[in-house]
């Protein structure tokens, strides 16, 4: 690979190879040769030594220089000691002209200030050599941290070419953040509260919804930190962290750890669990972990917790999606789903002890859901179905939708809900096992369609809500 080398007044530099641009300011052209030819296999390669003992802000306006007499826009930076604060400074001046920056060598730097370096948007890799003292090591966390995309490596120096090769293959983004934000945000998740007890025992935490079950066996799951967190150090390095799944009640619980308020465990319900880790009360479920695996990721950091305990509720949790809450309570659905002019019917698939609840229907030896607004008695709404439940001494806790469809034969709209339920009474209540549904004694084949569904999710676990007519619509996942 042949190498050309030119002079602009007072500066030297060296061009090899031909591909995207990728700068190599190093402090010592002799150390700069080896890795420059073989990246010249796949980049033009431009080789810069600064000049000795000029100060860093020369070396970044030479730099520039270099970039302008060979008409290039944008290239990655790789930076070994004094040329890695150059970089930096290029990457703080010129931002826009820096794809990527790596930074070497950070002990002849002649100093990387972490609090200058958030304003650089660029991927950023520091890098670290086995046995490096921990001052460096230090040193090259809080540069990530600080970077709004940066994050760290150790390689030896027999490792450093293909460090620098996966570097420079990574893929930019094309897109704006804040659009890809929303974008993401078309999922709808739940609403997590993440704490840790730290190092020194101090609770920390911050509401996210960044979860993710990984594992029944082993248990694990995974939560991501971003690095330009406050508390991201105190997570990576910490034995655990718990997740609190919130319940639909604690919006106000969520946007208290969302705020940067000091005084959230003062003013939050908690108490340690039993690994140790902070858990609010009222959730609808908690896991508490030991630290498992920290995986860099990007601008975020991958906790995966190895499960020590967990509990879980029948409270509906809170969701979120397109930057707002979501609750899945029973009335604000109803309300939703009952809009229509139509008449509407509200009932339920309750079971006790893995046994379906019926309840006769005034046919001679008829059965029915539980539901009301079918026998004239004005719309149903969830407020008299659980009237209807407590009058038969069923005690009800009603959980997701199932299905929300039109009945063409009665030109009714049909909402109607899963759960559980104990029975406090003898008389009306009928308890059918799933394997011998009385199917001959239902009211309707809408009825008989929807319970046989039910019956098929029952067996895996997983069920969906169902959304159009009696025989076709839609079905989507919820859990």
């Amino acid at each position: 690979m042949s190498e050309t080398s030119r002079t602009i007044p007072a500066l030297s530099f060296t061009e090899q190879g031909t591909g995207e641009p990728a700068v190599l300011i190093h402090d010592s052209a002799a150390g700069m040769a080896e890795l420059g030819t073989a990246l010249a296999r796949s980049h033009r390669v431009i080789g810069i030594t600064p000049r000795r003992g000029a100060p860093v802000a020369q070396g970044v306006e030479d730099v520039r220089r270099v970039l302008d007499e060979l008409g290039i826009a944008a290239a990655s930076i790789l930076g070994h000691g004094c040329g890695a604060a150059i970089g930096a400074g290029l990457a703080l001046a010129h931002g826009a002209r820096i794809k990527r920056l790596m930074a070497m060598g950070l002990g002849a730097t002649g100093g990387l200030d972490p609090g200058g370096m958030a304003a650089v948007r660029c991927p950023s890799l520091f890098v670290t050599a086995p046995g490096d003292p921990g001052d460096l090591v230090k040193l090259a966390a809080a540069l990530a941290a600080a970077a709004g995309k940066g994050r760290t490596a150790e390689a030896a120096a027999e490792h450093l070419l293909p460090l620098v090769q996966g570097f420079l293959a990574e893929r930019l983004s094309p897109f704006e953040a804040r659009e890809l934000r929303t974008a993401f945000g078309s999922f709808m998740t739940g609403v997590t509260i993440i704490t840790t007890a730290g190092i020194d025992g101090s609770p920390r935490g911050f509401t996210a919804n960044s979860f993710t079950s990984v594992s029944l066996e082993p248990p694990l799951l995974m939560i991501c930190v971003g690095k330009a967190a406050a508390s991201m150090e105190v997570f990576r390095k910490a034995k655990g962290f718990a997740v609190n799944i919130l319940a639909e009640e604690q919006k106000e619980v969520s946007v208290l750890f969302a705020s940067k308020r000091p005084d959230k465990f003062d003013t939050a319900n908690w108490r340690p669990g039993p690994y140790g880790n902070p858990l609010i009360e009222g959730s609808a479920a908690w896991f508490d972990c030991a630290r498992h695996q920290v995986i860099d990721a990007g601008d975020h950091i991958i906790l995966m917790g190895h499960i020590e305990a967990f509990s879980y509720s029948d409270a509906n949790p809170l969701g979120y999606a397109r930057g707002g809450y979501i609750t899945l309570g029973l009335e604000q659905a109803a309300v939703n789903a009952a809009s229509s002019a139509s008449r509407t019917v509200v009932g339920a698939i309750l079971e006790n002890d893995g046994r379906l609840i019926l309840l006769p229907d005034g046919r001679s030896g008829g059965l029915a859901l539980p539901e009301v607004g079918r026998n004239g008695d004005g719309n149903g709404s969830a407020s008299k179905l659980h009237a209807l439940l407590a009058r038969d001494g069923i005690d009800a806790m009603l959980g997701f939708l199932f299905a929300v469809f039109e009945n063409p034969a009665t030109q009714e709209q049909c909402i109607y809900y899963r759960g559980e339920a104990l029975l406090h009474a003898r008389g009306r209540p009928v308890l059918a096992d799933f394997e011998d549904i009385p199917w001959d004694r239902l009211p309707d084949e809408a009825t008989r369609l929807m319970l046989r569904r039910y019956a098929a999710e029952r067996k895996i676990g997983r069920f969906k809500v169902y959304s159009g007519d009696h025989r076709q619509g839609v079905v989507k996942a919820v859990d």
